[in-house]
């Protein structure tokens, strides 16, 4: 082993169960306000609900869920989007005892089956009809499913009114004997290959994460004399969203609740919630990049914004350096250029958000750092973490003053980082996971020692800031013996406007290539913007031919972070976007690799052959220094 990265001790440790956050809060500050809620989706008006009366409803809601027979230790599936039901409904279910297995609401058939029977649920919460179906055409092979609660039909309302002859004592009595290390969450990996595998998650696993983090970044969420706010719009399905969720009711924090995540929709939500922090994903702050560089163009002002992007990225990596110790800070042209576009851009970017996020975090997937840095000279510094499933979502942090884009942080306090001589990153502390349900091999395998073997690969520098190369299992090697992680060329490639998504490839194949899929609004403003005149057939020629070598600077420019014998050589744009419905994308936006790569085998195919061939299109200068990659269009 190599890479040591030791923590400075840990907060607190917990001394009862998540649900008794709820209940303090409410004893000693009734009247904060908890959670947000709107009447209906079209609402811009937030309704608030306090402490004491959140209390009082997950209170009602234990008492039916005694009343119909949920135990200490019996499993509930919640499959629903994030929202105000399933934040009530999880804190009544660990409020008795019971153990929260998350389903994402479009789950398949298959999948639902698999996940209620391995984990022997006792019942499921479904949203909406579609859902009760989807549950009842399984039903047969569930022998210990006991109860099917839809929510869209009144379902707490009916556990509520079920449980009225409760006593308010037992519910309390249950509430107290739930210990720290008992599970609280069967939270099931997405299943990139194979079937998802259940991680046990205890109460004291996901509360040290969250305590960590509000301990030593709780402030940056939070204006000076006023309550912070999220807006809760990522999967409670998947355990970032859980850590969220967990992390404003321990914080203190008013949480709003999005299920709709349409741009519009959520463009909605965040300017009439206008929330003080931002939890996203790197493709969602790919995307609201793009949108701002899309409206600029639209609006002739394009040019404006990439030199305000310019300056912005420009003034963080001098005020990075600064913090570093490793320069002078902004210069004095450089703060007058940046000082004027806080004016005239940067304010309205931020008011996208809400107008009032002070620092936001990514998590799922490294940040590139370009855009981390346009983010931080706007004025909204993007914390870009590290966790997985296994760890309840924390791993890692930015330490406060000494930010370094590019990495994914230091260990949070109480967490040991080590760097296997294979590269993989091994995890050891509070948060990690008591093991996968009903797979004791799978366990030995990921826990040596108290260390779980994570499944990434990376590096730690000499001050323990980790940066994230890739996934172990993504390494492609070539059949000249060349290894390459494919997340760097990747994240270059979706820097480009015009490319929604990209999966390297070039297993056992003499070079790398790759598929490519096109932002389909960016698109038609690009063909817009070209505004070619000419009869139909020739026109529509010009812009292909256009837009193959927009896409071939885009390689290019993604090669040029990597090596030669790195460099993409081939790749093909497919027509149609990997999504969730195709079961190329896992709920919680991961590529299925192994998927993919079979779905488009003729097409990997053909490319290479094209090349193999010597069919050789006419390419840009930038793309041409790379052995005369080709581009295949189809």
């Amino acid at each position: 082993m190599r890479n040591l990265a030791l923590a400075p001790p840990a907060v607190s440790p917990l001394t009862g169960g998540l649900a008794d956050s709820v209940f303090e809060t409410a004893e000693l500050n009734p009247t904060l306000p908890l959670l947000a809620r709107r009447p209906d989706a079209a609402s811009t008006t937030w309704e608030e609900v306090t402490a004491v009366e959140l209390r009082d409803q997950v209170v009602d809601l234990a008492k039916g869920l005694i009343a119909s027979g949920i135990s200490p230790g019996n499993r509930v599936a919640i499959m629903a989007r994030t929202r105000y039901e399933w934040t009530v409904l999880s804190y009544a279910l660990w409020a008795v005892g019971a153990e929260v297995v998350p389903v994402y609401p479009t789950s398949s058939r298959d999948q639902v089956e698999w996940i209620l029977r391995d984990a022997g649920c006792a019942a499921v919460v479904v949203e909406d009809e579609q859902a009760v179906m989807t549950v009842g055409s399984v039903c047969a092979s569930l022998p210990r499913l006991r109860h099917v609660w839809q929510l869209d039909a009144g379902a707490l309302e009916q556990l509520a009114a079920r449980g009225e002859f409760i006593p308010l004592a037992t519910v309390d009595s249950l509430r107290r004997i739930v210990l720290p290390d008992s599970t609280a969450v069967v939270a099931y990996t997405s299943g990139t290959t194979g079937h998802p595998l259940g991680c046990a998650l205890s109460h004291r696993s996901l509360a040290s994460t969250c305590d960590t983090l509000l301990a030593g970044w709780g402030q940056t969420a939070t204006p000076p004399g006023e309550q912070g706010s999220a807006l809760a719009f990522l999967p409670f399905s998947h355990v970032y969203g859980l850590m969220i969720q967990s992390l404003c009711l321990r914080g203190g924090l008013l949480m709003g609740h999005q299920p709709d995540l349409g741009e519009e929709a959520l463009a909605s939500a965040l300017r009439s919630l206008r929330p003080t922090y931002f939890w996203g994903v790197p493709s969602m702050f790919e995307k609201i990049y793009k949108n701002f560089l899309r409206t600029a163009q639209q609006s002739g002002r394009g040019a404006l914004f990439e030199r305000a992007a310019e300056t912005a990225r420009d003034f963080a990596a001098a005020c990075e350096r600064q913090r570093l110790g490793e320069g002078p800070g902004p210069g004095f042209d450089l703060r007058l250029q940046h000082a004027l576009y806080e004016r005239t851009v940067y304010r309205k970017l931020r008011g996208a958000l809400g107008g009032r996020v002070r620092r936001a975090t990514s998590g799922g997937s490294p940040l590139n750092r370009e855009l981390s840095l346009f983010y931080e000279g706007i004025g909204i510094y993007v914390n870009d973490g590290y966790g997985l499933t296994e760890t309840c979502g924390g791993v890692t942090m930015q330490p406060l003053g000494r930010e370094k884009s590019g990495t994914v942080g230091r260990a949070l306090p109480g967490t040991d980082i080590r760097v296997a001589d294979d590269g993989e990153i091994l995890v050891r502390g509070p948060s990690v996971f008591q093991g996968y349900v009903g797979d004791d091999s799978a366990t030995r395998t990921a826990l040596h020692g108290g260390w779980l073997a994570t499944g990434d690969i990376g590096r730690l520098d000499p001050e323990g800031y980790l940066t994230i190369t890739g996934r172990k299992k993504d390494i492609i090697i070539t059949s000249s013996g060349k290894s390459v992680a494919p997340a760097v060329l990747e994240h270059r490639l979706r820097m480009h406007p015009l490319i929604h998504q990209a999966v390297v490839v070039g297993d056992n194949r003499p070079c790398v290539g790759a598929l490519l899929t096109l932002d389909p609004e960016f698109l038609a403003h690009w063909r817009a913007a070209l505004a070619l005149q000419s009869d139909t057939p020739s026109r529509e020629a010009r812009e292909e031919n256009a837009l193959r070598e927009e896409i071939a600077r885009a390689v290019a420019a993604a090669n040029s972070a990597v090596s030669r014998s790195e460099s993409i050589r081939v790749f093909r744009v497919l027509p149609e976007p990997f999504d969730i419905a195709s079961g190329l994308l896992t709920p919680s936006m991961k590529l299925r690799r192994d998927l993919i790569v079979k779905t488009y085998a003729f097409e990997i195919d053909a490319m290479y052959q094209a090349r193999s061939r010597g069919g050789r299109q006419r390419v840009p200068d930038e793309l041409s220094a790379w052995d005369d990659a080709d581009n295949v269009f189809r």
